[in-house]
């Protein structure tokens, strides 16, 4: 019996956890991280590197894909700051691990942040204009959630999405995961 080589045992350590994550979960949502602006910073460098955060994430998009599952990469920006009851903006170290807020709110840092990345990508599904597909392959055009082109963009004063023409998550359709539609009836 051959042992495995060691490229193989490496893309099983991270495709395995990614496959599961996405098998699992109708929506997946993460912080779109700029992997190569992080290991700038030589003390964490090394770390962040060995990690594999990067080859996590494209795990995550290619079995999002291969499943039809939804995946969201979000804005980092302030998911651990933003209070998830209030919106507040709390700011603290990255010493600091519990997020405690002036409305009462106190939690776990990572776990305030988990929160505020599901409502950023809750947000965004259906949307064009989402984080990820900023840099898509469409150039400046940017297609939804469901890799769909459209013509609207949230803020620009349409009060109506255009419907899709592909098939949600059966939980999506449920309305468990979805904030309402705003619609244009008087």
């Amino acid at each position: 019996m051959q042992s495995r080589t060691p490229i193989k045992a490496t893309l099983s350590k991270v495709s395995s956890p990614a496959r599961c994550v996405v098998q699992s979960n109708d929506l997946i949502a993460y912080e779109d991280l700029r992997v190569r602006n992080l290991v700038k910073n030589h003390c964490r460098g090394l770390s962040i590197n060995d990690a594999g955060w990067y080859q996590f994430r494209k795990w995550l998009e290619h079995f999002g894909d291969k499943f039809g599952r939804i995946t969201v990469a979000v804005n980092p920006a302030y998911t651990s700051q933003n209070c998830s009851d209030c919106g507040e903006v709390v700011k603290k170290s990255l010493s600091t691990r519990t997020h405690v807020c002036q409305c009462g709110c106190r939690l776990d840092r990572d776990h305030n942040a988990a929160i505020n990345i599901l409502r950023k990508a809750l947000s965004t599904v259906g949307h064009t204009g989402t984080w990820i597909d900023r840099r898509s392959r469409y150039g400046n055009v940017d297609p939804n959630a469901c890799g769909e082109l459209a013509s609207t963009l949230p803020g620009s004063g349409l009060v109506e999405q255009a419907d899709s023409m592909k098939q949600e998550s059966p939980r999506l359709m449920t309305g468990e995961c979805q904030q309402p539609r705003l619609t244009n009836n008087p």
